[in-house]
């Protein structure tokens, strides 16, 4: 059996995951979840699943400890940061799953790169904060990273016995979420609800609301610029709202190969979880006669600004896109806390990045470039702060 850790298993794809396990019982064995602050859940999975190690947010192992009562075999219980750490680390974790939200899962999924494991990576943010150093580390430590987002994993397949050299560009496609059709003019009056209500995709807060601005898209050309080495020119994004193709890749010779399915996570990490092997997702093939017909458009810039900051980040080099990155979690909490409004989140990033600009001018490290993970958690640490100076 192959045993798995999953960071974030109390999240959207962490859930996920553990439903495509069920589908796959001889297969994997846990050896860990990770969790922040839901004990409830975590508890519950513990009970099914018997993982040897549990990491949770600081200060809330003796809260985990009591809800487990006399629960046998008892999981070492850690906290925080470090546990998470220690989660990645494990040698019995042949696979681990990055599905921590933001910044807070780069060291841990680094720590298991560096022990030449299998990464499932969620965790868009971690190649945006860090892609340069992830893919170096990847490469010098013989660790397979994984793009779990659908978008990216439909490119991963596609590309599949294909010569790399022959690829031309590639295309990510987007649903347009929420607001693809509202009129300009109602933007103002977006309300929590209204970019919570995705028509395709059940996610988190934070994605939801990052698919409803199409940041979520921006961090995905960015990570996409990492994952296969591409030129910001050879990332094309569609509009497509029926989320059946997932991503396409173009080659010289004017062929394009994609990736088709049902808009549900478990294709995506079941792919991610058999490696090479097809497994059991739990999702049922997909009927295009049902379907009806299939839609394109080119995005609207003025509509959704934050795909355009993200291809602005990707020019300005160095940490302009971990700055961004960590920007963009500051405003979602503030809108999701009621505290900004909707259009605000891409207008406070358009100053930011020019922030960005006039501090590349002094150079410092963390912004005019990278060398190790101190110097992407520093910009990301920078972006959070300009924004709430902003």
């Amino acid at each position: 059996m192959v045993g798995i850790t999953i960071l974030g298993s109390t999240g959207s794809i962490g859930k996920s995951t553990l439903q495509v396990l069920r589908d796959n019982p001889e297969r994997f064995q846990v050896i860990g979840l990770g969790c922040n602050k839901n004990m409830e859940l975590l508890a519950a999975q513990i009970r099914e699943f018997s993982p040897k190690q549990v990491s949770v947010g600081e200060g809330l192992g003796g809260d985990l400890a009591l809800r487990l009562g006399d629960f046998d075999p008892m999981p070492r219980i850690f906290e925080g940061g470090m546990g998470q750490i220690t989660l990645a680390k494990n040698p019995l974790a042949q696979v681990v799953v990055g599905a921590m939200v933001g910044a807070a899962g780069l060291e841990p999924v680094m720590a298991a790169i560096e022990l030449g494991k299998r990464v499932a990576l969620a965790n868009k943010e971690c190649i945006v904060l860090a892609g340069a150093l992830m893919m170096e580390a990847a490469k010098t430590h013989k660790a397979q990273i994984l793009p779990v987002d659908s978008e990216h994993n439909a490119l991963y397949q596609s590309l599949a016995g294909s010569r790399r050299q022959d690829l031309s560009s590639i295309t990510l496609t987007a649903s347009g979420g929420p607001f693809r059709q509202l009129p300009l003019e109602q933007f103002a009056k977006v309300t929590k609800a209204d970019a919570l209500n995705h028509p395709n995709w059940s996610m988190g807060p934070k994605i939801t609301v990052d698919s409803a601005s199409m940041m979520n898209k921006g961090l995905e050309v960015i990570e996409a610029k990492w994952l296969f080495s591409l030129q910001p020119s050879q990332i094309n994004v569609v509009i497509h709202p029926e989320s059946i193709i997932h991503s396409m890749v173009t080659f010289k010779d004017g062929s394009s190969i994609a990736q088709l399915g049902e808009p549900d996570m478990r294709i995506p990490i079941a792919y991610c979880l058999g490696g090479s092997e097809r497994l059991l997702s739990g999702v049922g093939p997909l009927d295009l006669a049902t379907k009806g017909s299939l839609t394109f458009s080119k995005p609207d810039p003025v509509r959704f600004p934050a795909l355009g900051l993200a291809y602005r980040a990707l020019e300005l080099g160095g940490g302009a896109a971990g700055a961004l990155s960590g920007a963009n979690e500051v405003l979602v909490e503030a809108f999701l806390n009621d505290q900004l409004r909707f259009v605000e989140i891409a207008q406070k990033l358009d100053r930011l990045l020019t922030k960005v600009e006039d501090q590349k001018k002094s150079k410092p490290s963390f912004i005019a470039g990278q060398k190790d993970l101190k110097d992407a958690l520093q910009a990301d640490a920078w972006g959070r702060e300009e924004i709430l100076n902003l």
